[in-house]
């Protein structure tokens, strides 16, 4: 079995750990604070506001700016579900633009056509660590007056034209759950240089709670959304090994975008010249020709894990039955939607296995290409022999 991600947990981070355990300090310790200080110096920003996860980050965010009931922010359909959902537990609507199909980053010039009386901000998502074009949203935005959140979670240490980031907007969040480059096992941070969001989503994260004043005494409604001492200090150990994850990582999609350049009926991301790349998955996508889903089982019968990255989040059935969202609503989005398929990618993965799964998706589409499903079964069965 070749997963199709893996936590790169080393002694470093176990003895972190153990140190905290063995403290008098597991939540709203010093660990959390040198946690926050040091993400803040590593983003380039005042403030940095520890939470339990990129979800939560993205909501608190969303309510320090103000975002309501009747309220309109633009996104991108092709994300984890989290980023429109965040708009959502404020009664606000996420309103969709279709995507790039190279990128599969938002089409920033379908934003404009979407901003309405309602519209109050924009919220990008760095697609697998690919950073969107942030000159066009930051142009838009001052234009129109909006807000930017920017959705980084999976985009630690990527940049746009040498700007992380996260640090090109009125906020940015980073996720840590353990298929990210770093992991503090469940987790987010919220980044910013705005006092005044900051401020609120330290007291959104923790109850409601004011900043300034005595114990339990809750300003606000607020949410149990705290990091612990002991995720924060397996955060700080991956903190310090960030450079060396992110290089690991690039090593190995290098070493997939060689392996695959030649092989029919797979297409390559597509890495724009002006962004440093910080891999968050490694997804190929499959020309109409190919039958994505009989990869994919072909693959996961063989044992090797891999899974769609993303389905459309306008055709998810609450999405639909909310808003009345249809097929061909975002045709970019559902075309690339159904031909995507993240392959197994993780710090540590050998050579080896690289070479394994290559040759597995390499079988699996001479197996998915054939038109005549009895034809596939008998084809499987003589390549298994």
């Amino acid at each position: 079995m070749i997963p199709l991600s893996r936590p790169d947990i080393t002694k470093q981070e176990k003895q972190a750990v153990m140190e905290v355990l063995d403290s008098n300090h597991l939540a709203l310790g010093p660990k959390l604070t040198e946690f926050e200080e040091k993400m803040a110096a590593y983003a380039g920003t005042k403030y940095a506001i520890a939470c339990n996860s990129g979800t939560s980050g993205l909501h608190m965010i969303v309510a320090a700016l103000g975002i309501k009931d009747g309220d309109e922010v633009i996104t991108t359909p092709f994300s984890f579900i989290s980023s429109s959902n965040c708009m959502l537990f404020e009664r606000a609507k996420p309103v969709f633009v279709d995507i790039d199909e190279k990128t599969y980053n938002m089409d920033t010039t379908q934003i404009e056509a979407k901003i309405t009386k309602r519209t109050k901000a924009i919220l990008p998502v760095h697609i697998f660590g690919q950073p969107v074009n942030m000159r066009e949203i930051r142009r838009i935005a001052l234009e129109h007056g909006l807000y930017i959140i920017e959705d980084s979670c999976e985009a630690i240490g990527a940049e746009w034209k040498g700007k992380k980031a996260g640090t090109m907007s009125d906020a940015g969040v980073f996720a840590f759950y353990p298929n990210k480059q770093m992991t503090t096992g469940e987790g987010g941070i919220v980044v910013t240089n705005d006092e005044k969001i900051a401020k609120l989503c330290y007291s959104l994260r923790n109850q409601g709670r004011g900043i300034d004043t005595q114990w339990l005494n809750h300003v606000r409604l607020g949410y149990n959304y705290r990091m612990s001492d002991i995720s924060a200090a397996l955060g700080l150990a991956q903190l310090e090994r960030i450079d060396e994850i992110i290089d690991a990582r690039q090593q190995v999609a290098d070493s997939y975008m060689e392996k695959f350049k030649d092989v029919e009926g797979v297409i390559l991301p597509t890495v724009d010249e002006r962004v440093k790349m910080s891999w968050f998955v490694f997804v190929i996508r499959f020309e109409p020709w190919i039958d994505r889903n009989l990869v994919m089982q072909t693959l996961l019968d063989r044992g090797v894990g891999c899974r769609p990255y993303f389905t459309s989040i306008h055709l998810q059935p609450f999405y639909r039955e909310m808003f009345g969202y249809t097929e061909g609503d975002f045709p970019v989005t559902e075309h690339v939607a159904t031909g995507t398929l993240a392959i197994p990618f993780f710090n540590n993965i050998t050579d080896e296995q690289i070479d394994i799964v290559v040759d597995e998706v390499k079988r699996a589409i001479r197996y998915a290409s054939i038109a005549d499903p009895k034809a596939r079964l008998k084809k499987l069965w003589k390549d298994v022999g």
